[in-house]
């Protein structure tokens, strides 16, 4: 399924926010699962994501694809989530690992454990790292990425090769 801002049909076609939610909905509880370990804030970051993309819709034109412009919101609200707790230490207080409930079968235990421990990783870079990693996760181009940061497509390349190495190292894989 194609995005409308891809058939180029203007607003008459804009998205509604059902179906914005229906299709990038996984890439919003990602982000927000990268900058946010406790379940309780997590679901509140993504609430405040989705208020955002309700309250910004109307505005989206279709200059860029609705993914981008999805996740840029995303982003930025996410990245404002991450300033915030880092001014107010208390308030990220270190909380234990609980299985999620919706676990699937034994089968995938072994790949939920390790995406959680990625999560955890990518959660603890430098906020300048963690929002290149979690863009590209979600499938942005290097110029799409550099676009949202305001930064070049070189820099998001040396960048995300840096946090990509960091990563390797703390989840023990060879280089």
């Amino acid at each position: 399924m194609s995005s409308m801002s891809e058939a180029g049909a203007g607003p008459a076609l804009r998205p509604t926010f059902d179906s914005v939610v229906a299709e990038h909905g996984a890439a919003i509880a990602r982000i927000a699962a990268a900058f946010e370990a406790n379940a309780a804030r997590r679901d509140e970051l993504g609430q405040e994501i989705l208020l955002a993309i309700w309250q910004s819709l109307p505005r989206f034109r279709g200059e860029a694809a609705l993914k981008t412009f999805v996740l840029r919101i995303a982003h930025n609200r996410a990245v404002d989530h991450a300033l915030q707790a880092s001014r107010d230490p208390a308030r990220d207080e270190v909380q234990p690992d609980l299985p999620d409930p919706r676990s699937g079968p034994e089968h995938t235990a072994g790949l939920q454990q390790r995406g959680e421990r990625l999560a955890r990783i990518v959660r603890r870079l430098p906020l300048a790292q963690r929002q290149l990693v979690t863009l590209a996760l979600e499938g942005l181009s290097h110029e799409e990425i550099g676009g949202m940061l305001g930064i070049s497509v070189g820099n998001v390349a040396v960048r995300l090769s840096r946090a990509r190495k960091q990563i390797t190292q703390e989840m023990g894989e060879p280089a």
